[in-house]
């Protein structure tokens, strides 16, 4: 298990939001956090033509024409947890992303209560 109290990631400022717009170009926007990241994608989604969260790598995170924030961010925030603490690695049959060994996707709990119920049998 990881070590409790600990951070699981800091920051240094170097996070980008990139806001595209076919009237004004291009507009960068510098973060603190990714949380600050992902509510400035969520205020700027539905009125430009897209919005990149960039990391301080220069790698490009989200893109809002690929993925939906609420989606991206569920995902991201799960995976913070996961580097905080020690879990199995699991991988989904059905290819489901936000797919879990310590939150399983729907279709996966009902394997797994399928496999109970055959194990009592």
């Amino acid at each position: 298990m990881g070590k409790g109290g600990e951070p699981t990631e800091s920051y240094d400022g170097s996070i980008t939001v990139r806001i595209l717009d076919d009237e004004t170009g291009k507009r960068l926007e510098r973060c603190s956090s990714f949380v600050e990241a992902i509510e400035i994608v969520k205020e700027n989604q539905y009125t430009h033509v897209e919005t990149k969260i960039v990391d301080r790598d220069g790698d490009v995170v989200f893109s809002s024409v690929d993925h939906d924030i609420d989606t991206w961010e569920s995902i991201w925030k799960q995976e913070k947890l996961r580097q905080g603490v020690d879990v199995e690695e699991y991988d989904c049959p059905y290819d489901n992303i936000s797919c879990f060994a310590d939150d399983l996707c729907v279709q996966c709990k009902m394997d797994k209560v399928q496999d109970d119920i055959r194990q009592v049998e």
